[in-house]
């Protein structure tokens, strides 16, 4: 995984971002113009990319404003000389991970999105709702209109019936 990404990072111009695909797995890179700092971040096939450059920028931003270029270049010199990964100490790092495991809750425009399709379901049941209601409504004034119209009868033959005796 560490080849893979220095590879891919090392691969990647300045000021670019691409996403490369290796098997169930895509590692999306960042690579900054201005000062040279890269970001990998390899994740699953599902995860939004959208979402994922949005978090390295947010990474990269942050590294770049508490970690000194002269920090960076020593431990890259050192990890270089040495042929082993030497770290830069960026404990804000783990926390960006643990945050950004459900990309919904991470990302403001997921969140509003899944937001927005929860309020459609419920509009959804609502307008069925309604709809059947005005349904019911309808059956209930057809049921009326009959009644009355069976009064009317009713009425009338009761008339014709009562005409012929006179009660006094």
């Amino acid at each position: 995984m560490n080849f893979f990404s220095r590879t891919v990072a090392e691969r990647t111009s300045a000021g670019q971002r691409q996403s490369i695909q290796e098997n169930s797995y895509t590692a999306h890179v960042y690579s900054r113009a201005n000062d040279g700092v890269a970001g990998v971040i390899v994740t699953d096939e599902e995860y939004p990319v959208r979402v994922v450059y949005s978090l390295l920028n947010k990474i990269l931003e942050e590294f770049t404003t508490k970690v000194t270029k002269d920090q960076w270049e020593t431990k890259a010199r050192e990890s270089r000389a040495s042929g082993k990964q030497v770290l830069v100490d960026y404990p804000s790092l783990n926390d960006y991970i643990i945050k950004y495991q459900d990309p919904k809750q991470a990302d403001t425009i997921m969140r509003v999105q899944q937001e927005l399709d929860e309020t459609k379901i419920i509009l959804h049941k609502t307008i069925e709702s309604v709809l059947e209601r005005g349904e019911k409504l309808d059956s209930l004034v057809d049921k009326s209109a009959a009644l009355s119209q069976s009064s009317k009868t009713f009425y009338k033959t009761a008339k014709k019936q009562n005409s012929c005796c006179v009660v006094m």
